[in-house]
């Protein structure tokens, strides 16, 4: 018998809309009207409930728990942990009965559960162990369910479950957590402290939506995609394909969240002539893979995107791949 923690972020934390969007909140738009955010989203939404039931009918031991601050993430995850070691290091007991699933109304909620993963058992430098894999700075995180709360999406805006093929259906959810086996993927860490699934899009755009110059280093292991002196459109960072166009234009070609690597993409609008004289403006695609990626702004702040969660980079920041470092139960 499993024990299984339904985890929902009862907060923003780093990502827009996180009581959900739309009638998430259990009850819908007719039993919501009225309340206030924070009364509706302290009812568990409908898929929680349903999953929950579906958990139940299989035998499984279930607690919901609502999470609004890291401190209360921690104390679920706590659960993952393995028996003390030697060494001292906390780290997931790969034997647990104990199975989290986290609903998610969007990537950058699943994103800072995973966060949260790897603070937690990521061991300092200084205290590397040594069946800790060479090619990774954490071990192998445990296995998540990912039960999305909003409907499913489509298009250049696909959630992570989604381009993954992971079921919505509450009770597919709950038979892929019982049943189903860990799919491991790449996690992508950077030097903010944070981590990326999905990936980002680096770049800016006037009120009109139309995008705007800057310019940055880009460079991937040893390839520069641009030395700072190219104006750039957009710069996509990727291990799945979230982020793998903008608009028409297509960013990153294969993007793939189990090859161990990260794929990078510029967009430079390059002026050619026609053979009349004419000036046109081409946008030349440069690509690279590699193990890092790193971005310094040459001047000011760049808007990005992250997981779905916004802010701005004003100075370098690097992103590293962590080869399978994290897992879906996946069916």
């Amino acid at each position: 018998m499993y024990d299984v923690v339904l985890l929902t972020l009862g907060s923003e934390r780093d990502a827009r809309g996180g009581c959900g969007s739309g009638d998430a909140c259990c009850g819908g738009a007719g039993e919501a009207a009225g309340k206030p955010a924070e009364e509706r989203c302290e009812t568990p939404r409908v898929p929680v409930l349903a999953c929950a039931d579906a958990l139940t009918a299989r035998g499984a031991r279930v607690e919901t728990v609502t999470a609004r601050s890291d401190a209360e993430i921690d104390e679920v995850l706590a659960r993952l942990d393995g028996p003390p070691r030697p060494d001292g290091l906390t780290w997931p007991d790969p034997d647990s009965k104990t199975r989290l699933v986290v609903a998610t109304a969007s990537d950058a909620q699943l994103r800072a559960v995973v966060r949260r993963l790897v603070r937690r058992y990521a061991p300092p430098p200084s205290r590397r162990p040594e069946d800790l894999p060479a090619n990774r700075t954490v071990p192998d995180l445990p296995p998540v369910g990912v039960l999305p709360l909003d409907p499913a999406r489509s298009g250049a805006h696909r959630d992570l479950a989604a381009q993954l093929g992971l079921p919505r259906d509450p009770a597919a959810v709950a038979a892929a957590v019982l049943d189903g086996t860990p799919r491991r993927l790449d996690l992508l860490r950077n030097d903010g402290g944070s981590v990326t699934l999905d990936g980002a899009l680096l770049g800016a755009a006037d009120e009109g939506g139309r995008p705007l110059h800057w310019r940055g280093r880009v460079e991937v292991d040893d390839t520069i995609l641009s030395a700072g002196d190219d104006p750039l459109l957009a710069c996509a960072v990727g291990n799945a394909g979230g982020y793998a166009g903008l608009d028409d234009v297509a960013l990153l070609a294969a993007p793939d969240p189990t090859d161990g690597l990260v794929e990078v993409a510029v967009a430079v609008p390059v002026v050619t002539r026609s053979r009349w004289g004419r000036k046109r403006v081409r946008l030349e695609v440069r690509r690279a893979r590699g193990r890092a990626v790193a971005v310094v702004p040459r001047e000011g702040s760049v808007p990005f995107v992250d997981d779905g969660a916004e802010g701005t980079l004003s100075r370098k920041r690097s992103w590293w791949t962590e080869p399978g470092a994290w897992a879906v139960w996946s069916a």
